[in-house]
C-alpha cells in the first residue's frame, strides 16, 4: 500500500490539510465543473432520494448533491472530525446529517440508501474492494453507487509521486471492484481540471453501478421473491471479510516509528503535487488570456 493509504496516516494528513483545503488545495484538483460531470452517473433525479456521501470531508461534493436532493435526506460520513467540522461553514448543508465512520465498515443497516456517493476518498482506503462491497450492502435494490477518484498518472514523475503518496488505481481496477461487489449496469464518466492536458480519461474517473433489482418468481425455486446481487449471494454482507485496518488499533512503539516515516514521506510526496498543479493552472490561465 502507498504511504498515506492507511487510516491513521490519512486521519492526521487531513488534520493539517483541512486548515487550507477548501481555499488552496481543492480548487486545483477538484473543481465545480468536474463535480458536475462526476455526479451525472449517480442519477440524482429525485429530491426525495436518500443519499450517503462517504468521505464527505468539508462538503464540497455534498454541495453538488444537494443541488438535486433535499439536504435533510443526505448523510455525510467521514473519519475526520476536522473535515466534517469545516463543512458547517457551508450554509446549504445545515440540514445534512453528519456521521464519523469508516468507509470499509459503514455504520448503517443493509439497504439504507437510494444513492451512495464517494468522491476523493478511495485514495486512502486500505481495502477498496471491501469499501465498495459495503456500498453495495447499504444500497436498496435498484440503488446506485458512484465512486469518483484519480487515475494512475501516465507521466513518469507523476507516477512516482502518486505511487509514494496514496492509491491511484487503473481504470480496470475500479471496474473489477464494482463487478466483484455485484454491481450491474456499470458506467463511467471522466473529468479533469483545466490545467491537465492529457485528457479527462487520464486524470479522474467517476464510476457508477446499480445494485440489481429484486427478481420475482425466479426459476430456481427460491420462493415467490428473491434479490439478486450481494443480497442473495452474500458478497455484500457486513463482515464478510475482515477489516484490514482499525483506526483505534493499539499504537506500539514500532508502529509509531512506522507511522512517522510513512506520514512524513507520504505527505512530502503529496505536497509536491500542489506547486506543480498551481504552476500548470497559472500557465493555462495565461494561455487563455493570450488567446482572447
Amino acid at each position: 500500500m502507498r504511504l498515506i493509504q492507511h487510516k491513521r496516516e490519512a486521519y492526521w494528513f487531513y488534520r493539517f490539510l483541512s486548515l487550507g483545503y477548501d481555499r488552496w488545495i481543492n480548487p486545483l484538483f477538484w473543481t465545480p465543473a468536474m463535480r458536475t460531470v462526476a455526479l451525472t452517473p449517480a442519477r440524482l433525479d429525485d429530491r426525495a432520494l436518500r443519499v450517503v456521501d462517504v468521505g464527505a470531508g468539508t462538503g464540497f461534493t455534498t454541495e453538488g448533491i444537494v443541488e438535486h436532493v433535499d439536504a435533510a435526506n443526505v448523510t455525510m460520513l467521514d473519519q475526520s472530525p476536522h473535515q466534517l467540522a469545516r463543512s458547517h461553514r457551508r450554509p446549504g448543508l445545515a440540514a445534512c446529517r453528519r456521521v464519523e465512520g469508516d468507509a470499509e465498515d459503514l455504520p448503517f443497516p443493509d439497504a439504507s440508501f437510494d444513492r451512495y456517493v464517494s468522491a476523493g476518498s478511495i485514495e486512502y482506503w486500505p481495502d477498496p474492494a471491501r469499501a465498495i462491497a459495503e456500498a453495495h450492502r447499504v444500497l436498496r435494490p435498484g440503488g446506485i453507487a458512484l465512486v469518483a477518484g484519480p487515475l494512475r498518472p501516465r507521466h513518469r514523475v507523476g507516477r512516482l509521486l502518486a505511487d509514494t503518496w496514496m492509491l491511484f488505481p487503473e481504470d480496470e481496477q475500479y471496474r473489477a471492484w464494482f463487478a466483484a461487489a455485484g454491481f450491474v449496469e456499470v458506467s463511467a464518466a471522466y473529468a479533469a481540471p483545466e490545467w491537465h492536458r492529457g485528457g479527462p480519461a487520464s486524470y479522474g474517473i467517476a464510476i457508477a453501478g446499480m445494485r440489481e433489482q429484486a427478481v420475482f418468481g425466479r426459476a430456481n425455486g427460491a420462493g415467490a421473491t428473491g434479490a439478486t446481487g450481494a443480497g442473495a449471494t452474500g458478497a455484500g454482507e457486513r463482515g464478510a471479510t475482515p477489516v484490514a485496518e482499525h483506526f483505534d488499533a493499539p499504537f506500539t512503539g514500532r508502529e509509531k516509528l512506522r507511522f512517522a516515516g510513512r506520514f512524513v514521506a507520504g505527505s512530502a510526496a503529496g505536497a509536491a503535487f500542489v506547486p506543480i498543479a498551481a504552476a500548470l493552472t497559472a500557465r493555462e490561465r495565461l494561455a487563455r488570456r493570450r488567446r482572447r
